[in-house]
């Protein structure tokens, strides 16, 4: 008797295929959708987790293995934050139900444009894009910087500041057109992220319907919160899988070396160098299987995001120095360390994730038993 497919085995080979030729964020997004690989991701609404965990590891682990980090970094931010929050404010949105529909078939491409621009990108409260009402609907004006899909979206899902009270609720979402009069963005100069259509996008008094103005009015903030969780675990699932990855390439470099009468991996010095990044990836991987299982809160979220930057660092940076000069050759190792970089900046420092660390002390401790 023949063995059933397996039904993961199966959903990444359908990934690996839609990746496959895939050049670019838009073409890579459409082709996602048309092979039916996002929508799995997503339990029905209402249902919690609100992604599927194995889905959502097997989706980034095979575009990280067949794809250049900026590619990945353009799926990453729409499937783990934009889709969750276009699904809370479907109910109450026929604009947000119509954009989740195109999103999930690939047909829209929609950036996150959350950090203000010339602002530090943890000061919410501080930012001074703003949105006010008129006669005829509302008007946005500011801009947003460093934002991943900005110069190829189709929308944008914008923070906005509906009221200059420095508060939690004085903040709404905004599903701005970005062909809308008034919308420019300004790519990014930087090479680190080819494929994430990096850019600046500015709002001069952009006039939309009150139909723009998507989630309910005041709660951006705790929307953004609640979700927060999902982006948490996409980007440790997305470390974790690029640490395998490279672990495994060193090891294979480390065979294959030369020194002296033997290879480099059987100087002792070097495994133990490298059994280091193994203890290290191990407990990467303990924080994503813990914060996996049911009860993860906002405390366990920061310390997933903390870790799992810290974590990336020590091992691409060792992993750097074993491989010596040859990871600083054109698309080397020593590139992939400095673009995993992000991982303890883009969305939230680490240094403010271990701030937050520290206030849920006793919390975390009682945890523990």
């Amino acid at each position: 008797m023949s063995a059933l497919p397996d039904p993961r085995a199966t959903y990444r080979a359908a990934v690996a295929a839609a990746a496959a030729g895939a050049g670019d964020s838009r073409t890579l997004w459409r082709n996602l959708g048309r092979a039916g690989v996002l929508l799995p991701v997503y339990p029905p609404p209402g249902e919690r987790p609100e992604v599927d965990p194995d889905c959502l590891q097997d989706l980034l682990a095979e575009l990280d293995a067949r794809l250049r980090l900026g590619l990945v970094l353009s799926v990453c931010v729409q499937v783990a934050t934009v889709i969750p929050l276009l699904r809370a404010a479907a109910g109450d949105s026929p604009l947000a139900d119509q954009v989740l529909t195109e999103a999930l078939r690939g047909d829209a491409v929609t950036a996150l444009a959350a950090t203000d621009a010339g602002l530090s990108g943890s000061a919410l409260l501080d930012m001074r894009t703003e949105l006010r009402d008129d006669a005829e609907g509302v008007v946005l004006r500011g801009g947003k910087a460093w934002i991943a899909n900005a110069s190829c979206c189709d929308y944008a899902l914008v923070l906005a500041r509906h009221s200059p009270a420095r508060h939690f609720t004085s903040f709404s979402w905004v599903l701005v057109p970005a062909g809308h009069a008034g919308v420019t963005c300004q790519p990014a100069t930087t090479e680190l992220f080819t494929g994430a259509a990096l850019g600046h996008l500015r709002f001069d008094d952009v006039r939309l319907g009150r139909e723009h103005v998507v989630g309910r009015r005041g709660r951006a903030l705790a929307e953004f919160a609640w979700h927060i969780g999902t982006e948490r675990l996409a980007g440790a699932l997305w470390v974790r899988a690029l640490c395998r990855r490279v672990l495994q390439g060193t090891r294979e470099y480390l065979q294959s070396r030369c020194a002296g009468e033997g290879m480099l991996w059987e100087n002792a010095a070097i495994r133990e160098r490298f059994a280091r990044c193994l203890v290290e990836f191990r407990r990467l991987d303990a924080l994503c299987a813990a914060y996996r299982a049911p009860g993860g809160g906002v405390a366990e979220g920061m310390l997933l995001k903390a870790g799992c930057a810290e974590s990336a660092d020590r091992i691409l940076g060792e992993c750097v120095n074993l491989q010596g000069a040859d990871a600083f050759r054109d698309g080397g190792l020593a590139v992939l360390r400095t673009q995993a970089a992000m991982f303890g900046i883009a969305g939230g420092a680490t240094g403010t994730m271990l701030a937050g660390v520290a206030e849920h002390a006793d919390e975390l401790l009682r945890s523990t038993g």
